[in-house]
C-alpha cells in the first residue's frame, strides 16, 4: 500500500514549495533505512558530538570508545569533562583522533549525523539545565535521518528523591525532542544504565545509532547486568552464525522479514506457519536456507510437535521468535465467544504452550544457554484501542509474560523480549478504512507507518549476542506514535 504523502515528500521541489508557500501540509521525511547483514563499522566516517554533564560524565568514555569502534568521528562538547589521557589515545590509536567542540561557536557547515549525551551525572532539577545547554545549539544543525541518544541511570537507584525525579525527567525529555525532531525523519532514545553494565552499551548504541533502527523513537532501553554474558566480545558481524532460530507466523508480514534478516546474520531459520500456507512457508524457507515446520499453533499438540521436531534435527534451538498471532476485532458487546478465545489463545496462550514444551522436554530445556526470545505484543496492548478487547488483553500480557520469563531465564544467559509494533505498513493495515489509515500513519512522530523489516531489525537485534544487556523490555516499534507514547 502506497503512501501518497511519504511519496509526495521524497521529491525535494515539492518539499521546497511547501516551506515556500507555508502550507501546513507535513510531509513526511523518507527514512534511512539499511540494507543487507550487518557491518563492522556501521557508523563509518560519521561525525557525532558527544557531551556529558558537568558533574559526572561516568558513562560518556565507555559511549565514545563504543562509537569510534564503530567507525564514528566523535567530536566533544567542552562543556563536559575534559577527555582524559586515556580516551585521547584510544581514539588516536583507531585514527580518529578526538576533537573538542566550542557549542558557542559552532560552524554553519557542522551537521552532524549523531548527538550522544551522558545525562548519569544529572543529580537535581537544576542539573537538568545540562540538557538545554548541550542540545539547544546542536538540535538546528543535526543533520535529516539523524540519531539522539541521551544516557541515564534509573530513577529508583537514586540517592535521593530531588536526583530520582532528575533522572526520570529524562524520559520526558527525549519523548518530546523525539516528536519535535521526527519531522526530520530523526529519532531520539533515552539509554537508561545500570550500574557496572556499561559493558553491555555497546551494540545497543550500535543499533540506536544506526539506520535499522530507523522506525524506534521516543523510546527508553534499559541496559542491565540480570542476564548472564557469555565469555568473549560478542560479534559484531554474521552476529548469529551457527544459531538455530524458530519463527512463527514466518509464510508473511513481520515474519517473513525476520526470517530474512536472521538468516542474514548466519542462523538456520526454521518457518513455521499453518499447513494452509504451507507454500509461500516453503517458498521462503527455500530462499534463505532454512526449514519448514507447518504446524497449526491452535491445535492442543502442537507444542509437543514442535519441541520434538527440534530435539529431533537440532537437538535444541538458540532463538525462538514468538511473531505468530490473529485479530478478531468487534467492540465487547457484539464480540463472538470464539472470536475472544481464538485470539487469547493464538497471541498469548500458544506462547506459553510452546516455551513450557521446549522446557520439559529434557532437563534444561531445548532453548540453550545464552539463547534468546522474542514475543510480539503490541501498541494497542498497551495504550488500548476500541474494538480489540481480546487483542490487547492478549498484548498486554505479553508483556508481562517476558518481565517475568526474563528473570526465570536470567541465569542462563537467556533474554527475553518483546517488540510492540505500532502502524506497519501490512496487509492487514492496508485493509483498514482510508481516513483510518490516514491517522494512523500520521499520528507517529515521523509522520508516516513503518515496514515488516523495521520489526525484524528489531528482532534481529534483540537475537544477537552483543544484546545480553536488554532483558524483560518491551520495545515499541511505533515511530514516536501518540497513541500508545
Amino acid at each position: 500500500m502506497s503512501d501518497w504523502l511519504l511519496q509526495l515528500g521524497a521529491n525535494p521541489q515539492a518539499r521546497r514549495l511547501t516551506k515556500t508557500l507555508g502550507l501546513p501540509l507535513p510531509l513526511p521525511q523518507p527514512l534511512r533505512r539499511a540494507r543487507g547483514p550487518w557491518e563492522e563499522r556501521p557508523l563509518g566516517d560519521q561525525t557525532v558530538v558527544v557531551g556529558a554533564s558537568p558533574a559526572a560524565a561516568a558513562v560518556r568514555d565507555s559511549a565514545v570508545q563504543a562509537l569510534v569502534r564503530a567507525g564514528a568521528n566523535a567530536l566533544v562538547a567542552a562543556t563536559a569533562a575534559p577527555a582524559t589521557p586515556a580516551l585521547i589515545e584510544f581514539c588516536a590509536a583507531y585514527g580518529r583522533p578526538l576533537a573538542p567542540l566550542d557549542l558557542g561557536a559552532l560552524s554553519d557547515g557542522l551537521r552532524p549525523q549523531a548527538l550522544v549525551f551522558d545525562a548519569t551525572g544529572v543529580a537535581s532539577p537544576g542539573d537538568l539545565q545540562s540538557l538545554y545547554d548541550f542540545f539547544h545549539p546542536l538540535i538546528p544543525a543535526l543533520s535529516s535521518n539523524g540519531r539522539v541518544v541521551v544516557l541515564g541511570r534509573p530513577p529508583v537507584a537514586a540517592p535521593s528523591a530531588a536526583a530520582s525525579a532528575a533522572q526520570a525527567a529524562l524520559e520526558g525529555f527525549t519523548r518530546s525532542l523525539a516528536k519535535e525532531i521526527g519531522k526530520r525523519g530523526s529519532t531520539a532514545q533515552l539509554c537508561v544504565v545500570h550500574e557496572g553494565a556499561e559493558a553491555r552499551l555497546e551494540a545497543v548504541l550500535r543499533f540506536l545509532l544506526s539506520p535499522r533502527s530507523a522506525f524506534v523513537s521516543g523510546q527508553p532501553v534499559v541496559v542491565d547486568t540480570r542476564a548472564a554474558s557469555q565469555v568473549g566480545t560478542p560479534p559484531t558481524v554474521r552476529v548469529l552464525d551457527g544459531k538455530v532460530a524458530l519463527v512463527t507466523g514466518a509464510a508473511r508480514g513481520i515474519g517473513e522479514a525476520t526470517a530474512r534478516l536472521l538468516a542474514a546474520e548466519g542462523a538456520h531459520v526454521v518457518c513455521l506457519d499453518r499447513p494452509a500456507d504451507a507454500g509461500a512457508a516453503s517458498q521462503l524457507a527455500r530462499a534463505i536456507g532454512g526449514s519448514v515446520l507447518l504446524v497449526d499453533i491452535l491445535q492442543t499438540d502442537a507444542a509437543a510437535a514442535i519441541s520434538q521436531y527440534f530435539a529431533e534435527h537440532f537437538g535444541g534451538v538458540d532463538i525462538v521468535v514468538h511473531n505468530a498471532g490473529i485479530t478478531r476485532d468487534k467492540t465487547l458487546g457484539r464480540m463472538k465467544p470464539e472470536a475472544w478465545a481464538d485470539v487469547i489463545d493464538v497471541n498469548l496462550a500458544a506462547i506459553a504452550r510452546i516455551d513450557a514444551a521446549l522446557d520439559e522436554a529434557r532437563p534444561g530445556g531445548l532453548l540453550r544457554a545464552f539463547g534468546r526470545e522474542v514475543c510480539l505484543s503490541s501498541v494497542a496492548g498497551l495504550a488500548g484501542n476500541v474494538g480489540q478487547t481480546n487483542y490487547a488483553a492478549s498484548k498486554a500480557g505479553v508483556a508481562a509474560y517476558v518481565r517475568r520469563r526474563a528473570i526465570d531465564l536470567a541465569s542462563r544467559g537467556i533474554t527475553v523480549n518483546a517488540v510492540a509494533p505500532g502502524f506497519i505498513e501490512t496487509r492487514m493495515t492496508a485493509a483498514i478504512p482510508l481516513m483510518i489509515r490516514e491517522a494512523g500513519r500520521r499520528l507517529s512522530a515521523l509522520g508516516q507507518g513503518g515496514l515488516p523489516s523495521d520489526v525484524g531489525e528489531v528482532i534481529t537485534f534483540m537475537a544477537s549476542p552483543g544484546a545480553v544487556g536488554v532483558t524483560g523490555a518491551v520495545l515499541r516499534v511505533c515511530g514516536g506514535a501518540l497513541i500508545g507514547a
